[in-house]
Formats: structure tokens, sequence, C-alpha cells
């Protein structure tokens, strides 16, 4: 039943419908093992962001945007049934911009490797779906807003929790202007990601064409996500 939901939402997103938000029931008919049956399988959690500022290269660059899918869907690929995997928008700070949302439990209705090709073609279809106007580019980066929100809503309470940003990592916000060599990430508010896993930014620095300029984003978000609490980081300009 999941795997119909997201390819309708995947199709509906790539052939025009009008729904841009599917949320998965984790409780109902979809887990099919007991607890003590999916416990064995060392569940994880994945949240992917998709930055959809016009900064960012992914809205634009198809070759690019199937690299990035390539790297996220192999990621999809090695969790284990009762992984959660939730997919979310993002760019301006606003209600309406950034409406597309996907949560989904894995088992054996809803395989990995099912998921996995359906949030792939979600990805390499975001440009696609920007030069068609189904998603918006966008004219600011809230990287740490839309963390917050992933802080408060999902958190990595319960299982090993990895965030993966599809995303040039040049925050654009009321926070800090990152593009200006001077700007810095302000220390985060606590440790809002205390004990998540690992903190991911697939296209640190993509657009800049300046090796510096990644080294000097790697070295914000690197300090960042620490202080935020997350365990590891990784910021990948290629790969």
């Amino acid at each position: 039943m999941i795997k119909f939901m997201l390819a309708v939402a995947t199709a509906a997103a790539l052939g025009g419908g009008g729904v841009m938000a599917v949320e998965a029931d984790h409780h109902a008919h979809d887990v099919m093992l007991a607890y003590d049956q999916t416990a064995q399988y060392h569940p994880e959690r994945i949240v992917v962001g998709i930055d959809l500022s016009r900064s960012n290269p992914l809205i634009d660059d198809p070759d690019f945007a199937a690299k990035v899918a390539s790297r996220v869907g192999d990621k999809i690929r090695g969790l284990g049934f009762a992984s959660e995997v939730h997919v979310r928008t993002f760019g301006n700070y606003d209600a309406t911009s950034n409406n597309f949302h996907y949560d989904v439990q894995l088992s054996v209705r809803n395989r990995p490797e099912i998921v996995a090709g359906e949030v792939e073609k979600l990805i390499s279809g975001t440009p696609q779906l920007v030069a068609q106007g189904k998603w918006r580019g966008q004219g600011h980066t809230n990287i740490l807003a839309f963390m917050d929100n992933v802080s408060n809503s999902l958190g990595c309470s319960g299982m090993p929790t990895t965030v993966v940003l599809a995303s040039d990592g040049i925050e654009d916000s009321e926070y800090a202007h990152l593009e200006n060599p001077g700007s810095h990430l302000p220390a985060p508010d606590g440790t809002p990601f205390a004990h998540c896993a690992e903190l991911q930014i697939l296209g640190l620095g993509v657009g800049a064409g300046s090796p510096s300029e990644t080294v000097r984003l790697r070295g914000e978000w690197a300090r960042w996500s620490h202080a935020a609490g997350f365990t590891r980081f990784q910021g990948l300009n290629d790969w």
C-alpha cells in the first residue's frame, strides 16, 4: 500500500497532479512483524531534505540531481525493515512554499529497494518539477530553520538517525549569509540533535566553483553539527 502511495506522490509531482503531500500510516496494516522480530533488524531513521533555493544546482542540473539521487537511494537500500524514511523540501521560511512530505516505515510491503527507487525518481526529477512550476525555486536558504523543524517533529529518539541534505550548504537567512566570507553559522541552541548518528550535506559548495569555499563551508557545518549533537558530519562537494 505504501509503495503505491509513494508511486502516486511521485507520479503526481512529475505528471502535474495537485497532491504534493503523502503521509504513510506507520501503525495500521503496514507493519507485518512483531516487536521481538523487528528488533533484530537494527532499524534506522533517515531524513532527506531537498533544498529548493535558487542557489542550489540541484534544481536545474539534471546530471547532478541524478548523482545525488543515486547516493540517497543507495543509503535507503541499505536500511533494514522497521527503518523510517522521511522526505521534505525546504528553502523559504513560510508555511506554503514547502508542503511536500513523505513518511514511510520499511517492511515486507514497503521493501527498501522499492522505496529507494521511488525516492531516487523524486530527487532526480527535481529539475523537471522546478522547470514545470510544480515545485518553486526559492529565494532564501533556511537550512537552520529546516533543521529546527526536523529536531522538533522527528528528532533522534528510538533509533540511529541520519539527516541528509541535498543542498549547497550556503545558509541565506536571518541567521547567516554564508555566501559572504565573513559570515558564520550561529551556535545551536543547546544540543537539539543529541545522539543523532550523522549529518550529511550532498553538494556542499557546488556552484560556487571554489575549492577553498567548499573547505570553509565544510568547517562551518562541521562545527555546527558537532555542537548540535551529531556524532558525525560529512560534507561532500563531489564523490
